[in-house]
């Protein structure tokens, strides 16, 4: 099965502000949440230089001596650069055959404004003299992050509530950018052996741009994988588990995985839209007089750490 069975959205007059575009987006949003919880979307607004710029300066930093990239080693704010072997998702026998390089929003780490068990805010880790880097993936996350702020827009409007009620808390979010380095699969590599082993993502919606080489697939409800094949100009967006918990289980989180059989190296550029830390996720928000909420409320950044901490190595040392 291919890219034909996830729905690609043209998202430009929600984008553009049009009158009733937020319901026309919504509704066909709501339809794919529901039944795979993937899609693409098409007219998001940001330019192909920003995904250009960012793919190339990203590249050029995996393709530096280990050396080099372990100066900016991923610190307890889960801010820099993650080596293959340092990420295991839940279940999987073998750690990821991936290098990943992570950043998010830019905050004095000596801010008072910041809880001390907040320990996602602060400065990225970014390598020395190597603005092109900062600039390129900067401007990247900043304009995904706003597509990824009307998306959840939309989806507040797809639930019958206030359009501001999934995205109040982001003052302060703690979305991260990630890029992600796949080198191809050896050919004496194991069934269980993946870029990315299958897994759901931890937070609320996932935008990611991919090369052309491909590799993402996803697992439909008749337990098929389908292959998220690259579109080109389209992001591929994705439920994540607390917004599955946020909306009552109504939108589905969705296992995926990514297998490099290319034979050449993959690169990804994902962004993790979340709110605050401190924001509550809360199903009562979109329950009913007659709906029970299945889960208690519980801090995004608690729920997102929890998950962290099972998931990469460097959180389990010591």
């Amino acid at each position: 099965m291919s890219a034909s069975d996830i729905p690609v959205i043209d998202i430009s007059a929600l984008r553009a502000g049009k009158p009733h575009a937020i319901h026309v987006v919504a509704e066909q949003m709501l339809a794919a949440a529901e039944h795979l919880g993937f899609f693409y979307v098409s007219g998001h607004g940001v330019e192909k230089e920003t995904l250009e710029r960012a793919q190339r300066e990203a590249r050029r930093f995996f393709h530096q001596p280990i050396e080099k990239k372990l100066e900016v080693a991923v610190n307890h704010r889960h801010r820099g650069f993650l080596r293959v072997g340092e990420a295991t998702m839940q279940g999987a026998r073998l750690p990821d055959l991936k290098e990943s390089f992570i950043w998010g929003l830019e905050v004095d780490a000596n801010d008072p404004g910041i809880a001390p068990d907040n320990t996602f805010l602060g400065e990225n880790n970014w390598p020395a003299h190597d603005r092109a880097l900062r600039t390129a993936l900067t401007a990247y996350f900043s304009a995904a992050s706003l597509v990824g702020m009307d998306l959840l827009r939309a989806f507040a409007v797809s639930m019958g509530i206030n359009s501001d009620a999934f995205v109040r808390g982001f003052d302060r979010p703690i979305s991260r950018g990630a890029a992600i380095y796949y080198p191809p699969l050896p050919l004496a590599a194991t069934q269980e052996q993946y870029g990315v082993s299958p897994h759901t993502d931890f937070g609320c919606i996932t935008l990611l741009y991919q090369d052309p080489i491909g590799g993402l697939e996803v697992k439909n409800r008749d337990g098929q994988w389908i292959i998220a094949t690259p579109i080109e100009g389209t992001f591929v967006v994705n439920v994540g588990d607390l917004l599955a918990r946020w909306t009552n289980d109504r939108f589905a989180s969705t296992p995926h995985r990514v297998r490099n059989l290319s034979g050449r190296e993959r690169l990804s550029l994902g962004v993790f839209v979340d709110p605050d830390f401190e924001t509550l996720i809360d199903p009562n928000i979109v329950c009913g007089a007659n709906d029970k909420p299945r889960y208690p409320a519980v801090r995004c950044g608690d729920y997102i750490l929890e998950r962290y901490a099972n998931a990469f190595a460097y959180r389990q040392q010591g």
